[in-house]
């Protein structure tokens, strides 16, 4: 039976430019739909968060570029918490799929490694 399962992912921007979020983004984007198999039009939606840091692009343009065109994106920032990732960019991908929760493939790459372990 075909679900919506959420996918996550976070990776981390060289610095604060246009190009820099982009990279990242297309790269974080690009390991995912590897990983679990997706096809762009089982992407019910997508939500990308920054760090207050990033604001020299949408993440969503990376999406666009990579032919996400009827994909719904939107993007914000994430809380301004202390202890915080800096250049962090996250995302979550709405995804209509068969696979269990358990098969889905959350990636972080570079400093985002070791978000999921923080407690």
């Amino acid at each position: 039976m075909t679900m919506v399962r959420g996918l996550r992912g976070a990776t981390t921007a060289a610095d604060n430019t246009r190009e820099a979020v982009l990279e990242a983004t297309r790269e974080l984007l690009e390991h995912l739909v590897d990983a679990n198999d997706l096809r762009t039009e089982d992407v019910a939606g997508t939500f990308f968060t920054t760090s207050p840091d990033l604001n020299a692009e949408f993440p969503a343009v990376a999406a666009r570029q990579m032919g996400w065109e009827y994909v719904p994106l939107i993007c914000g920032h994430e809380m301004s918490v202390p202890t915080g990732l800096p250049l962090c960019i996250r995302v979550m991908v709405l995804v209509n799929t068969d696979k269990t929760q358990q098969e889905m493939k959350h990636l972080y790459l570079r400093d985002a490694e070791n978000l999921r372990s923080r407690t």
